[in-house]
């Protein structure tokens, strides 16, 4: 699995270097965010900006790391999806659990304050 892991002052980014989040690569990914959150990452943007592809257990993958992050008092945000895969996370519903935008400035700003109720999770590029 390749991975970079960079800091923006206190939220971790995690940028996937992978085309495909799939199955055969899940759990070396799993294993790696989850070892990042257990050093004390409460605040994680996950970079899919190279990944073109994802399927059905990549997005139960992406809701564990929610729910870990969760768990800790902490919060998960995606950012740079390509086409295919923003649509994998609509028609799941993904988008209105996790955080999701387009740039990756923007899910950092959005540590910065809170959602508002009622406020979508989804922040269109204008």
């Amino acid at each position: 699995m390749q991975l970079l892991v960079e800091q923006s002052d206190d939220v971790r980014i995690v940028r996937v270097q992978e085309a495909k989040l799939t199955y055969p690569v899940l759990w070396s990914f799993f294993a790696e965010v989850r070892q990042i959150v257990e050093d004390g990452a409460r605040k994680l943007v996950i970079d899919l900006e190279a990944v073109t592809y994802i399927d059905s257990a990549a997005i139960g993958c992406l809701m564990d790391i929610r729910r870990l992050l969760e768990d800790r008092g902490g919060a998960v945000k995606l950012s740079g999806l390509q086409p295919r895969v923003e649509t994998m996370l609509s028609m799941t519903g993904v988008h209105k659990i996790v955080d999701v935008h387009r740039e990756e400035a923007e899910a950092l700003a959005a540590f910065g304050r809170p959602r508002k109720r009622g406020e979508p999770s989804f922040h269109p590029a204008s």
